[in-house]
């Protein structure tokens, strides 16, 4: 299955705070909150959510092409992502600028409080599925510039090509009927249970509604694992404990990787939550959204330590 990855294309700033921000909150005083957090460290990672979700295809053998706008800085990233098995032909450079950067800090609980500066993704809707020389099978459109995700949806529509949506981070920025027809389209649907809770109360779609849209949709839960909402049922996929807790950014991300990796090979979708389920384990082992390292054979084994997968993993060999 040849897939097409929309998204984020980003510079991570990474932080890391000694406390808990929720000991430094003021319920009463929420209307002028002013808060500032002295960080015990500060780390530039390459990432991004298309990268992210590219990167853990590419571990697992797949050659996953990315569609999307970057900056002037982005050379090295490049290099580096063409290195490690990601099609970068689709992304364009937007010269005078730079790339979309996220700002994050975790602190002791793993909260997290971050802030994303858009650069280049701003131009993100200049870029078009009609102008690609090959149309993919499938097509991911994940958090981009809110626009170029409603041109993605309606082009998707109009060309035919199925599309899983993702609009987490972009839920807030999203018109309540771009989020609805994005919605209304799509062949499947991720977010993560806050999320889902602010789509129904932006859309008026509640989850029943939004399951009769779509062929299955993925509910991730954290630590609890997530939630697979199928044709035939409903599935809950956990997690898998992981060996040490490093940092939990881009574990949403690597479960995409994970899950698509056994969706575009025909596997069931039960199975293919289970290794989005270990992806996301082996990103929150690792230091940032794309530390973490194996390939087909140390994940297919690693997977049969959890799951009775019946064989169907053989198929990805």
């Amino acid at each position: 299955m040849n897939i097409v990855l929309t998204g984020s294309i980003a510079y991570d700033y990474l932080m890391t705070f000694p406390g808990n921000f929720r000991d430094h909150i003021l319920p009463d005083r929420l209307d002028r909150i002013s808060l500032s957090f002295l960080v015990d460290s500060l780390i530039r990672r390459r990432g991004g959510i298309a990268a992210n979700i590219a990167y853990t295809l590419a571990l697992l053998g797949e050659r996953p092409k990315v569609l999307a706008t970057v900056g002037d800085d982005f050379e090295e990233f490049r290099v580096w992502l063409e290195e490690h098995g990601v099609d970068t032909s689709a992304i364009k450079v937007i010269p005078g600028e730079f790339t979309a950067s996220f700002f994050v800090t975790t602190d002791q609980a793993n909260a997290q409080i971050a802030s994303f500066f858009t650069g280049a993704m701003a131009y993100a809707s200049q870029l078009s599925f009609a102008n690609m020389i090959e149309r993919p099978d499938l097509a991911m459109i994940s958090p981009n510039d809110p626009q170029a995700m409603v041109t993605y949806t309606q082009e998707c529509r109009q060309l035919g090509i199925p599309y899983v949506y993702d609009p987490s981070q972009q839920i807030i920025r999203l018109e309540a009927d771009d989020l609805r027809q994005g919605i209304e389209g799509c062949q499947a649907l991720f977010s993560n249970d806050y999320e889902v809770g602010l789509i129904e109360d932006k859309t008026g779609l509640s989850l029943e509604a939004i399951r009769a849209c779509a062929d299955f949709v993925v509910i991730t839960c954290g630590e609890d694992g997530a939630n697979l909402y199928t044709d035939d049922g409903e599935f809950h996929i956990p997690a898998v404990k992981p060996k040490a807790i490093i940092d939990p950014t881009g574990i949403g991300d690597a479960f995409r990787g994970g899950f698509l990796k056994g969706y575009m090979h025909g596997l069931s979708l039960e199975r293919c939550g289970q290794m989005g389920s270990l992806a996301a384990t082996y990103c929150l082992e690792a230091e940032s959204p794309m530390g973490h390292r194996f390939d087909l054979e140390t994940f297919v084994y690693r997977f049969r330590q959890h799951f009775d997968d019946r064989g169907e993993l053989d198929q990805l060999r």
